[in-house]
Parts: structure tokens; C-alpha cells; sequence
């Protein structure tokens, strides 16, 4: 809680668990890198949210197919529109027509399987 974070009973349990049993407790090195890999989640999960926010640009909590073309145009002018609508099928999980910060961040995290292994997240 020093640090300006209060983990979960279950975050504990998890940290405490990697601890051999033989040691009264966990050492420095262990300890800085385990928050410092919490901290390094923390941030992607903030990015993520930054980037859904930009792009959902009148705040409807979701991205309907629109918003996507207008990001994408932005970031990626010259791009198929055809490559945009299977990109937009693709993260659009429950084929509901609109992208919601749950499939968004799902679809920002696709091949981070090191953040997804992490104790904390």
C-alpha cells in the first residue's frame, strides 16, 4: 500500500504462494519485480483505455463500425476499407455490430500471453 496500490486478498495469496516455504518471506529483487510487472499491466490496461477513448469520439461507450473506419483512416490512411471491415468483424466478438472496451482490449492484448500469465491481471 506504500507503493499507491492495495492488492486483493487473491494477489496476495498468489505473490505469497511463489514464496518457498522455507523462507520467512519474499526477498527484495522478487518483490520489485513482481510490482514492477504489475505496474507494466496497470499501464497497458490504461493505454488501451486511452486509445478506445479517443476513438469512440461522442462517448457511446462502444465502437460501431464508423468509429473504426474513422480511426483507421486516421492512423492508416491508405488501408483497404475491405481490410477495416474484417478487422472490425474480427474484434467484434459477439457479432453485435459495435465494439465494446472489453473486445477492444482483448483484441490490444492478442499475442501479449506474457501480460495474460501474470499473477495480477
Amino acid at each position: 500500500m506504500l507503493f499507491g496500490y492495495k492488492p486483493s486478498k487473491m494477489e496476495v495469496d498468489s505473490v505469497m504462494a511463489s514464496v518457498q516455504q522455507s523462507q520467512l518471506g519474499i526477498s527484495l529483487d522478487k518483490f520489485l519485480n513482481l510490482m514492477s510487472t504489475k505496474k507494466t499491466a496497470q499501464l497497458y490496461h490504461s493505454e488501451a483505455r486511452h486509445l478506445f477513448t479517443a476513438f469512440d469520439m461522442q462517448c457511446k461507450g462502444f465502437l460501431s463500425l464508423e468509429d473504426f473506419k474513422r480511426a483507421f483512416r486516421i492512423v492508416v490512411p491508405k488501408l483497404p476499407e475491405r481490410t477495416i471491415v474484417e478487422a472490425f468483424r474480427e474484434v467484434d466478438q459477439d457479432s453485435d455490430g459495435h465494439i465494446s472496451f472489453k473486445e477492444f482490449e482483448s483484441a490490444m492484448n492478442y499475442g501479449q500471453d506474457n501480460l495474460s500469465a501474470l499473477p495480477f491481471t
